[in-house]
């Protein structure tokens, strides 16, 4: 038996408390679900925000509000949440009416115990996957260093954000190496700030950063904290050392996540062989913008310059789609185990390569 968590979540609107009974314990008994049967009508929208159910049955004559009413109210409020309605009276009329008003389906009282579970069932079961892959995501990028991430997925995150996706940056050092750490962690606060997402700044060694601990336990506490959906990272193609050591750590540290893909970096070597390439058209000024948060380091590194990094989007767009596109080597995604698409596909629009 499923636990009381698992179990659907249906609200039956019934002003007849003998039908509301029996409705309820037919579900409770035979369904896999938790029911709330509500004999006001009026106060019908009110549960239905409280309890937030994968469905909702309603008859259509009730006093003070119809069920017909409340459907478009609820198609207004919720539009992917099921509704069933249904009536003692047995008419075109009311069928045309509901089917109008967008029922997912329409019962005439007194309705069959066996129909009632299997229709629930159902309906319930695709409401649930329906939600899960409108959830919202956590995405986190981890960086060595200083404008890692904004170079590597600078593109993609800003394509997350635009699709309602929380975005969190880890950066694992300060830059002390290239630049004026103070200054490096000012730009990482304001590129964070324009993207809206949240930053973690730690300062391990610059070109000492270890592949194990401390690198692994900082990289684990915080997944543990934001438990994100998807990973971006270094590539162990890369000549940079410290690039190398955030990969593999990475790769312990984010056991529990089911989608891990590592991201290109100016040192990254001809070994770099992405299989996903994700368009960033609409996108491009943004990371641009971002870059342009770095300026300590805009006006050293070729690499940052602006026509350098429309023109490699350019190039890897050639084996994805658009005009810009943004490569990533696939780690890990069991998440397509369990779903149809991956889960990056809902807001970035993948294309991948055989």
């Amino acid at each position: 038996m499923a636990s009381a968590v698992t179990k659907f979540r249906v609200v039956v609107v019934e002003d007849d408390p003998d039908v509301a009974f029996f409705m309820k314990t037919v579900l409770e008994k035979r369904a896999d679900a938790v029911a709330f049967a509500v004999t006001d009508p009026a106060v019908a929208l009110e549960t239905i925000a409280e309890v937030d159910p994968d469905l909702v049955i309603t008859d259509i004559e009730m006093p003070g509000i119809s069920g017909l009413d409340l459907l478009k109210e609820l198609r207004n409020r919720y539009p992917g949440m099921p509704v069933v309605v249904m009536t003692a009276h047995v008419s075109v009329d009311y069928a045309v009416s509901a089917l109008r008003a967008q029922a997912d389906e329409f019962l005439t009282k007194p309705v069959a115990s066996a129909e009632l579970v299997e229709i629930v069932n159902r309906l319930a079961a695709e409401s649930r996957v329906k939600r899960a892959a409108q959830r919202r995501q956590v995405v986190l990028a981890i960086g060595a260093h200083p404008d890692d991430v904004e170079i590597g997925v600078g593109g993609i995150l800003a394509a997350h954000r635009d699709a309602g996706n929380d975005v969190v940056i880890l950066t694992l050092s300060r830059g002390a190496r290239g630049g004026d750490a103070d200054d490096r962690q000012h730009e990482s606060l304001a590129s964070a700030e324009l993207l809206g997402a949240r930053l973690f700044l730690e300062d391990l060694e610059d070109t000492h950063i270890s592949a194990a601990d401390p690198t692994v336990s900082i990289i684990e506490r915080v997944v543990a904290e934001v438990q994100p959906d998807i990973v971006y990272t270094h590539s162990s193609h890369d000549r940079h050392q410290d690039h190398r050591a955030v990969h593999a750590a990475t790769n312990v540290a984010t056991r529990s996540v089911r989608t891990v893909c590592c991201y290109q970096s100016p040192s990254a070597t001809i070994d770099f062989r992405p299989t996903r390439f994700v368009p960033i058209d609409g996108f491009t000024e943004t990371k641009l913008r971002l870059l342009d948060c770095f300026r300590s380091q805009t006006e050293l590194r070729a690499y940052l310059e602006p026509d350098f990094v429309l023109a490699t989007a350019r190039y890897w767009s050639r084996f994805g789609g658009g005009k810009s596109c943004e490569p990533l080597e696939v780690m890990r995604d069991t998440a397509d185990i369990s779903v149809p698409a991956s889960s990056i596909q809902t807001d970035a629009r993948i294309r991948r390569t055989a």
